[in-house]
């Protein structure tokens, strides 16, 4: 699976506190052998984001991608629930 990452996905991933982006990083591990396995609770979002899906980082944080080609997605968002607003 190929990944882009959007300009504001960068932005927001490099304020992200260390034990966060660890945690990211393992679980893009999972993503990439299984975007819906369990432990990443995959889901569509609805609303002004109905062509998004999200899967979690943690408790807190998430990440917002879309399915952009076969074998490809993008990365746009990631944080906590204010990545919403």
């Amino acid at each position: 699976m190929e990944i882009y990452y959007s300009p504001k996905f960068k932005r927001q991933y490099k304020k992200l506190p260390l034990s966060v982006k660890k945690r990211a990083e393992q679980m893009e591990k999972l993503f990439r052998a299984n975007p819906f396995n369990p432990k990443l609770k995959t889901h569509k979002l609805s609303g002004q984001f109905d062509k998004y899906w999200s899967f979690s980082i943690d408790n807190q944080n998430r990440i917002i991608f879309e399915f952009y080609k076969k074998g490809t997605v993008r990365f746009h968002l990631v944080g906590d629930h204010s990545i919403y607003d």
